[in-house]
């Protein structure tokens, strides 16, 4: 068997040589301290009694700075990455300044501000006796000074790239935003953290112009190791390598531990020994609900009624949205809507106006007896699960499901009971200690579903909940889905774009188009009579939009269509042709058929055992029909084929738009 051997494109030499150049420039100052460094009197000069002071100093004011950046960056950069607000550009640009700004400039710039003539120094030290330059505390300022634009950028960037859904989520299980701050951002950008940390650590150790110009250099007080460095050059040039050496030491152990991760963008972690569980592999969890007469675990002894709120309690809806979206939603306790419309009618708006988490609409919204428009989105008592679960990545299954719940306080064994037995109903009980990653995406979602019900909510959103599944598994959570709803005493909103789940697990179906109901029906009377030719088409059926006529209907797209039954004349109305009762023929069919056409098989699919095929012509709108695969067959239907289509007048129902 011969091998193949990949070929690796030659850099251009002009291009090359610059870079391999740049490569010995930054390389030969490394090599000189190496090569200049006295190796058997490096333990020597290292544990001289200056050197050791001046170590221990380096550690002290580094560590302090690394603290007090810490606890100052942190929230600059969650402020940086999260809020939108007047002068951003303006802060950003003063924590990258510390960063271009040369050292002794910085230091000066300190003394102007902090020293004993400057801005702040005077009231400092009159009303706390506080006094910065030339004592540890004014090297720990300086340290802070250069070295926090480190951490800030790097956290930045580490929030910038972590999905703002896994915070929103969270609030509206309940959870505050502080809590929301430390339990699920923090933890998630850990690793920008992290290296921000380093970074910022490292910096500050090797600090030297801002230090020496702000807090001199005093032996035991400000003389950090870089400023020992400074000193042994002039008397002891083999001791400041040795000690350079260590500096370099220290940097290089940074940069190699970070390997790269300058951001630290967050992702989501593995577990090493777990490897995601098939959705078909065994478990000792049933599938759906469990049976009425089946004897329950302790923790489902624990567990509210399937899919009813933990008091009893039912809660109508009322909303009325402003903004984008203009409209009023009145629902029954225990009704489930679904929300439909093509991409960009205000679907997702809805969810997020009646969350709180949108400036783009405002939602007057009443659950109950109680108006919660005015409450923030962990309080409304909304639950929000996003197409893609959010589940944290950082918990297990079971610490996500009972994450709602800890949000409002209840004890940890009784959250992490009822959390348990909601992962049993939805047949993942036995996955209750996996993290996301180790899921499969039904059993991922079916966790993301269980953690939505356990928080008690008085209102259920649903955005695409099953749309990143694939039909066997969708299948299945979409009958879970139905059985616990089936018993919950709030309202659910389910945006979807599947008429499966339209018409298998909603009461109603409302119909946006930019923002305003166009149809608020039941699932049958929507099937029946859409007023979107979006839906129509959605539903699988032709939908042929136009202006009603003396003998039928002048279509929008060109062409006439005669009907059975008749509108006013000049009345807008849509046009509903189910497919089924489209005729396909190869050449021009006689007999009763009063509206017939030619034109081109373009597209033929299956859909189930029949097929469906797409037929375009000149002197109608694009017709989709559905015939057997024996009718096909004996039409000799391929891609190209010249027919002609009929459809007959009683077949056509208008909807009057």
């Amino acid at each position: 068997m011969s091998r193949l051997r990949t070929r690796r494109s030659r850099p251009p030499v002009a291009l090359a040589l610059p870079a391999l150049l740049a490569v010995a420039f930054l390389l030969m100052p490394l090599v000189g301290i190496l090569s200049r460094t006295r190796w058997r009197d490096v333990g020597s000069h290292l544990t001289s009694p200056e050197v050791l002071e001046a170590l221990r100093l380096s550690l002290v004011v580094s560590l302090w700075a690394l603290g007090l950046s810490l606890v100052l960056g942190v929230p600059l950069a969650w402020l940086l990455a999260r809020v939108e607000f007047k002068g951003k550009a303006l802060v950003r640009s003063l924590v990258l300044l510390p960063m271009v700004l040369p050292p002794t400039v910085g230091g000066v710039a300190l003394l102007l501000g902090f020293g004993r003539r400057g801005l702040l120094g005077p009231w400092l030290e009159g009303a706390f006796g506080i006094t910065l330059p030339f004592h540890t505390s004014g090297a720990v300022v300086a340290a802070t000074f250069v070295a926090m634009p480190f951490l800030v950028i790097s956290l930045e960037g580490a929030l910038g790239g972590l999905k703002p859904s896994y915070e929103e989520t969270a609030a509206s299980l309940g959870s505050t935003p502080l809590r929301v701050f430390f339990t699920v951002t923090l933890p998630m950008v850990a690793p920008g953290l992290i290296a921000g940390a380093a970074l910022t650590w490292a910096r500050a150790l090797g600090e030297f112009g801002a230090t020496i110009t702000f807090a001199g250099n005093l032996p035991g007080t400000t003389q950090t190791l870089p400023l020992q460095v400074y000193l042994l050059l002039q008397d002891q040039p083999e001791a400041a390598t040795s000690v350079s050496l260590l500096l370099l030491s220290i940097a290089m152990a940074v940069l190699v531990a970070l390997r790269g991760r300058w951001t630290g963008t967050p992702a989501a972690r593995k577990d090493a020994g777990a490897a995601p569980v098939s959705e078909d592999a065994a478990g000792p969890a049933p599938l759906g609900p469990v049976p009425p007469g089946a004897p329950l675990s302790p923790a489902d002894a624990a567990e509210p009624p399937a899919g009813a709120p933990a008091d009893g309690g039912r809660w109508p809806l009322h909303a009325t949205v402003s903004g984008f979206n203009e409209l009023v939603l009145d629902a029954e306790p225990g009704t489930t809507i679904a929300v439909v419309g093509e991409n960009g009618a205000g679907k997702t708006t809805l969810l997020r106006a009646l969350l709180g988490l949108t400036p783009r609409a405002h939602a007057e919204l009443r659950l109950g007896d109680t108006d919660v428009t005015g409450l923030p989105p962990h309080r409304r008592q909304v639950a929000w699960v996003p197409q893609d679960g959010a589940l944290f990545p950082h918990l297990s299954a079971l610490a996500n499901t009972a994450y709602g719940l800890r949000a409002r306080r209840v004890p940890r064994a009784t959250a992490r009971a009822e959390a348990q037995a909601w992962l049993d109903r939805l047949g993942v009980g036995h996955l209750a200690h996996r993290k996301p990653a180790q899921l499969s995406g039904g059993q991922a979602q079916r966790v993301a579903l269980a953690r939505a019900l356990a928080a008690r909510p008085r209102l259920l959103l649903l955005d695409e909940p099953l749309a990143a599944l694939d039909q066997t598994t969708r299948a299945h959570v979409r009958h879970t889905l139905r059985t616990h709803l089936a018993g919950f005493g709030g309202v659910c909103l389910i945006v979807t774009h599947d008429p499966v789940e339209a018409v298998s697990l909603a009461d109603r179906v409302l119909v946006l188009s930019d923002g305003r109901t166009l149809q608020d029906a039941p699932p049958a009377e929507v099937t029946r009579h859409p007023r979107s030719p979006w839906v129509a088409r959605m539903l699988g059926r032709n939908a042929w939009p136009g202006t009603a006529s003396a003998d039928g209907l002048e279509l929008a797209a060109g062409g006439r269509l005669v009907v059975a039954e008749a509108l006013p004349e000049g009345a807008q109305a849509l046009a509903i042709i189910a497919p089924e009762a489209v005729s396909v023929h190869r050449d021009r069919p006689g007999g009763s058929p009063r509206n017939v056409w030619p034109g081109t098989v373009r597209e033929i699919t299956a859909v189930g055992s029949r097929l469906r095929v797409l037929v375009g012509s000149d002197r109608a709108p694009d017709l989709v029909a559905e015939i057997t695969p024996q009718a096909a067959a004996e039409l000799g239907l391929v891609d190209g084929a010249a027919v002609w289509t009929s459809v007959k007048a009683t077949e056509v129902t208008l909807v009057r738009l």
